[in-house]
């Protein structure tokens, strides 16, 4: 009975690593979404609460210097834009449409507290 249980024990001890090196699923691997915003300059949004017509001008030099354009829903949720691909900003994909209503398709990920959206297509909002 103990030379069982010793052997019992010894394959529960081995199988722990071979456990261990078992796929996972990916944590977040997002789900397609379709929403209507408006792009936002990052900065003078969160710090000043500029927005709108008014602030276009401000947010297109803001984002040729290199400030972060996000996407505004209407229920107040910022995403940020994002890339599967390292060292691929998406500004230059919203600087056309700085705050201006845009529909977008794309992931969404939920990222570390941060609402994240790899964009698929991005058109003016009608």
């Amino acid at each position: 009975m103990l030379k069982t249980v010793a052997a019992a024990a010894l394959l529960a001890i081995c199988a722990l690593p071979l456990a261990a090196q078992q796929q996972k699923p990916a944590a977040n691997a997002g789900n397609d979404v379709t929403l209507t915003g408006q792009v936002i300059d990052v900065n003078c949004y969160t710090t000043m609460g500029a927005s709108g017509a008014a602030h276009k001008q401000c947010a297109a030099q803001c984002a040729k210097a290199g400030v972060a354009l996000a996407i505004l829903s209407s229920d107040g949720t910022i995403y940020m834009p994002v890339s599967s691909k390292a060292a691929d900003p998406q500004n230059s994909r919203l600087e056309p449409f700085a705050e201006s209503q845009v529909k977008v398709t794309g992931v969404h990920r939920m990222s570390h507290g941060m609402h994240t959206i790899e964009i698929k297509t991005i058109a003016a909002a009608t």
